[in-house]
């Protein structure tokens, strides 16, 4: 596998480690991940409860967990270390802001179109912006907004396609279309944003995200014209995931019926493994609440059956039993607990033995 290069940023291995929130990817994971030539990320979703401060409200306690999470990952590793930031986040420009001035290596932002990320750039930062989409014309909105507003360019896009983890940029019957698969939407996008690469001499390669599980996942979607691959739910199952065990085990436990579609209070649709808690919130056995945080500005706090961020919150620390675990399509594969190291050794021989059948083939 070829060097990802990212806005002047050499990546090794062209992995990157999906953010996963609340808490499931935070310092440990990343810096385990960019320890192996991939990207580390740190998801920037909820660290206002990971992070609690009796002194501070949620919001500038998610502000102070933050920075003190970028600073542990560039402690623990000399690799390359992203955030990923949600536009649907209520302190979304503060967020990016701060991971700018922890010189974090680059932001990845979805979760809505990051039209206004490249204004938050200051002279001599040296930040790399990564939008997430789920289509070629999203693409092309970006590009043409960035370049028209700030003469601005993307580093690189992830295209994440309906078979990822967590929230979904798709209706719920374009889960199940083909037309939207990742393999109809990597090309698509790779076409999009080939124009701004020859009108303006800048590489922007293209990483594709979503369902990918293994290395021949990789290998063939790389074929699709993808330059790198963004893998979450394949790094939840190891040690230095941030993740309580038993949130881990509940991916290792999995099988593929639990693999099931949620309507999300911050109303997207989401992917998750089903349990007592989902189950009850199907049967109306959940209320309304009041909503304590004010974390995501989707959020319809008035017929929300519960909150997503504490939900979340204590499945991390291994609550399942008021909480639920987001995971990619392939969760139910894992079987056991495994490290970061042998994950890249067991993807980079998939890979190698899909190239080497190929070479065969055609000799």
């Amino acid at each position: 596998m070829r060097e990802l290069k990212i806005g002047g940023l050499t990546i090794p291995v062209p992995i990157i480690q999906g953010g996963m929130g609340v808490g499931i990817s935070m310092s440990r994971l990343a810096s385990a991940v960019a320890d192996q030539g991939g990207v580390g990320v740190i998801s920037a979703a909820g660290l206002g409860l990971v992070h609690k401060n009796s002194a501070l409200g949620y919001l500038e306690a998610n502000l102070e967990g933050l920075k003190k999470e970028i600073r542990k990952a560039k402690e623990m590793t000399k690799g390359v270390i992203g955030v990923n930031i949600m536009v649907a986040m209520t302190n979304y420009a503060e967020l990016v802001s701060t991971s700018i001035s922890e010189k974090v290596d680059i932001i990845f932002s979805g979760a809505g179109l990051p039209l206004q990320l490249p204004s938050f750039l200051k002279e001599g930062s040296t930040t790399k912006l990564v939008p997430i989409v789920s289509s070629g014309r999203a693409a092309k909105l970006i590009c043409d907004k960035w370049k028209t507003l700030y003469n601005y360019l993307p580093d690189a896009f992830v295209v994440e396609g309906p078979k990822a983890g967590g929230h979904l940029g798709f209706k719920k019957e374009q889960l199940e279309d083909s037309n939207y698969s990742l393999e109809e939407l990597v090309p698509q996008v790779v076409e999009e944003v080939r124009f701004f690469e020859e009108k303006y001499g800048k590489e922007i390669p293209v990483i594709a995200a979503g369902g990918l599980y293994t290395g021949q996942d990789i290998f063939e979607i790389m074929q699709k014209g993808a330059k790198g691959v963004q893998l979450g739910t394949r790094f939840v199952t190891t040690e230095e995931c941030d993740a309580d065990l038993d949130f881990k085990m509940t991916y290792v436990n999995a099988n593929k019926s639990d693999m099931e579609i949620i309507q999300s209070p911050v109303g997207m649709p989401g992917r998750a493994i089903r349990n007592g808690f989902i189950d009850e919130v199907k049967k109306g056995l959940k209320r309304p609440i009041k909503c304590p945080f004010h974390c995501i500005k989707t959020c319809d706090v008035s017929s929300s059956p519960y909150c997503i961020i504490t939900a979340l919150y204590n499945a991390y620390k291994g609550n399942l039993k008021n909480g639920y675990a987001f995971a990619g399509s392939n969760a139910y594969l894992a079987d056991k607990i495994t490290t970061v190291k042998e994950i890249f050794v067991e993807l980079l021989a998939e890979v190698k033995k899909q190239q080497l059948m190929v070479k065969l083939a055609k000799a």
